[in-house]
């Protein structure tokens, strides 16, 4: 059997996506280092431009169809070309999703705390099991016109704050309606010259588009959807912090020999002062300010069931450190409970979260440790 011939066997396989999609996962887990890096931006925007191009192939293929059973007129080299290489849109696509989505994925879960991205991130394995189980294997034009605003709002969202250095809701949302704009535009070159000239069907073809990017215009404003390019580096409560040396020394109570991994205080004895140390990462030449977000919960009583504010502190940071920009806040005196500090932007969407609990002090002196940041 010819080499083309068993390399075109092996492609029709079943599994073949599933291989194409975690190869892109893998080669972008390799190469893509930092989100505001100039080499890693390009290649996501070369992922989608190649993308967008074989969606449009892969529609025009499948509206022209019906008409190349019924047209026998010879066709140009390129066009035969393209005829030969259709079969092989479904995995090419695959190979770019799953490079693109592990980007996402690494990109977004730079925090040291996801719990207020779970529902986005729900929202990209559910789009996964749907790339792999709906109809035709990837040939719906409804469903690659969705992942694709999907795509292109989740590459809007990160890359429109580095390259206008500021970010705020009105940043956000022109990321939205551009990604919506680019998939719309999609649409058009899909059905420009066809003999499909209606506008319901057009519409209705980039209608799930237009719902997917609404619903995640919602998830922000929930919070939902983690405030990148920022990301929570590191973080922790601390009995002490001095500078020395262009290093923070944070010092807390050793903890015992079997706890080789505490790096901080948690729970922390006595009334205090209490240190919050966060280091969070912005990209170079990026200015903001972030807001430490002290919040209590009793150990008993009514209160004891959901967190009060108890104060914010607001931080001027600068990008472009790669183990994030660093700073501290400090309260002279805490109330034995659980207490936590959620590091905010500005306009209060969670970047990460500090918890730790309080306790009385005993009698005895703690052992302090120092650790360098």
């Amino acid at each position: 059997m010819p080499i083309a011939t068993r390399l075109q066997t092996a492609l029709s396989k079943p599994f073949m996506p599933a291989i194409f999609f975690f190869a892109g996962v893998a080669y972008d887990t390799v190469t893509l280092t930092r989100i505001d890096r100039l080499l890693d931006n390009l290649i996501l925007l070369g992922y989608l431009t190649l993308l967008g191009v074989l969606i449009v192939l892969t529609g025009r293929a499948t509206l022209a169809r019906p008409q190349a059973q019924e047209a026998s007129a010879p066709e140009g080299r390129v066009q035969a070309f393209l005829s030969r290489a259709q079969p092989y849109y479904p995995n090419a696509i695959q190979f770019l999703l799953g490079g693109v989505f592990s980007a996402y994925t690494i990109f977004y879960s730079q925090s040291a705390s996801l719990s207020t991205t779970a529902v986005f991130f729900c929202l990209l394995v559910g789009l996964l099991v749907a790339n792999e189980f709906l109809r035709n294997r990837l040939s719906s034009l409804k469903l690659l016109i969705g992942l694709y605003a999907v795509v292109c709002f989740s590459f809007f969202t990160f890359s429109l704050p580095i390259l206008i250095r500021f970010m705020n809701t009105f940043v956000f949302l022109l990321g939205a309606v551009l990604s919506l704009a680019v998939a719309l535009w999609l649409v058009e070159l899909i059905y420009k010259g066809t003999s499909v000239p209606s506008t319901r069907e057009r519409v209705l073809t980039g209608l799930p588009a237009t719902l997917l990017v609404a619903i995640l215009v919602g998830f922000y404003f929930l919070n939902w959807i983690p405030p990148v390019p920022l990301s929570l580096k590191f973080g922790g409560i601390y009995h002490h912090i001095t500078k020395q040396d262009g290093m923070y020394r944070l010092s807390f109570e050793k903890g015992a020999w079997y706890q080789f991994w505490k790096r901080s205080d948690d729970p922390f004895r006595g009334e205090g002062p209490v240190y919050c140390f966060t280091a969070v990462f912005a990209p170079v030449d990026l200015r903001t300010v972030i807001v430490h977000h002290w919040q209590y919960r009793g150990v008993s009583g009514p209160s004891s069931t959901e967190f009060s504010t108890a104060d914010k502190i607001p931080i001027e940071i600068s990008g472009g450190r790669e183990a994030g920009y660093r700073a501290y806040t400090v309260k002279t005196r805490l109330l034995p409970g659980d207490w936590r500090v959620n590091v905010e932007t500005g306009e209060g969407r969670v970047i990460g979260l500090v918890d730790f609990r309080v306790e009385e002090g005993g009698p005895e002196v703690p052992e302090i440790q120092t650790i360098s940041y």
